[in-house]
């Protein structure tokens, strides 16, 4: 590690990252130090709205999420899942990726139409249909005509390029919008009951692989924009979105389904907000294991990363998974894509 990932901390650090006062003391005070760079930086992204709701979760957790036909209760896994057969699942999901698209309306739409395709496939399904709903600012306002231009055609050409079309979606104006637009991208697939994966681990020694695209700093601290007040200033965090690559994700769909008829899978998760740091905090909590994570076989396509870089790029087009250890025959296609370990479980 560096110098700078390893330099010790103090309040106005925090703040700059987004932490209030108090939280810089709850973590002081959990870790019984002060923290240095690299966990501020984890915990500020961890902490974060956008991958705690830690202001939301309250009224989320009044919403119903049971019913006689859920395969998946609301937050268990990647995406929801309900059955519509006794042999079949129907699995969905939704997700706003309004900051990334208000500053870069192109790639923050293609990349929110990639990570939820990701959400969907990651637990066995085939996407096969996609949905959005928009809303921008005044339609006579040049800004808001950038916004519209972009938003369209990041959204088409990741699903024509990926191989999945747009079935519908909505649009409303409204001057509330002019600077904050709202872009939701909705997936829905196909999953065999017996074919359903989980976002977990478990198996003390079983390897687990960073798979699909190599690792850069687009995206990093993405979760945390997410969760900022955006501004006619938030031009100024643009590498804070991520960049998309949907023929990468088209290969990762087939090799993916591929590996998981293989029977090796025990658990998969998309790397999607806070990247390498979420996805294993996520998978090891879920399957009550640690991981012991190394970060200097994680593959890179820029020189000199940092420690605290590589655990929160967002660079998409990459998974988590973990396998038996004793039926690592990985399938032809998937090989195409390249497999990385990263990580191995422990106690």
């Amino acid at each position: 590690m560096s110098n700078i990932d390893i330099q010790l901390t103090d309040v106005s650090i925090a703040q700059s990252l987004g932490l209030l006062p108090d939280e810089y003391e709850k973590i002081t005070k959990i870790l019984g130090r002060v923290p240095n760079f690299i966990e501020l930086s984890l915990y500020s992204v961890m902490w974060s709205e956008h991958c705690s709701y830690k202001n939301s979760i309250k009224w989320l957790k009044t919403l119903p999420k049971d019913g006689p036909h859920l395969l998946a209760k609301a937050g268990e896994e990647n995406a929801g899942l309900v059955a519509i057969d006794d042999t079949t699942g129907c699995a969905f999901k939704i997700e706003s990726h309004n900051h990334p698209s208000a500053i870069e309306p192109y790639q923050g739409a293609a990349t929110g139409v990639g990570g939820i395709n990701r959400d969907i496939f990651t637990m066995g399904a085939r996407p096969i249909a996609q949905l959005n709903s928009l809303r921008f600012g005044n339609i006579d306002n040049e800004k808001t005509q950038w916004h519209m231009k972009g938003v369209v055609k990041g959204i088409g050409d990741y699903g024509n390029a990926f191989g999945v079309p747009v079935v519908g979606g909505e649009v409303y104006f409204d001057d509330c919008y002019n600077v904050n637009i709202l872009v939701n991208a909705m997936s829905v697939g196909i999953v065999k009951k017996n074919k359903v994966v989980s976002a977990t681990s478990h198996g003390v020694g079983n390897p687990v692989y960073i798979v699909g695209s190599a690792t850069g700093k687009d995206g990093i601290h993405g979760a945390a924009f997410a969760s900022k007040n955006i501004t006619e200033d938030s031009a100024d965090d643009l590498p804070s979105v991520q960049v998309g690559d949907p023929f990468m994700e088209k290969l990762l769909l087939e090799a993916t389904l591929e590996l998981i008829d293989s029977g090796c899978v025990v658990g998969m998760q998309d790397m999607g907000a806070a990247g390498i740091i979420c996805s294993t905090s996520e998978m090891s909590a879920k399957g009550q294991h640690g991981m012991i994570i190394h970060l200097d076989k994680v593959p890179t396509r820029q020189q000199n990363m940092h420690a605290w870089e590589l655990c929160l790029s967002e660079s998409q087009e990459r998974m988590l998974v973990v396998v038996e250890k004793e039926k690592k025959k990985w399938p032809k296609l998937f090989l195409i894509n390249g497999i990385f370990i990263v990580v191995k479980l422990a106690k």
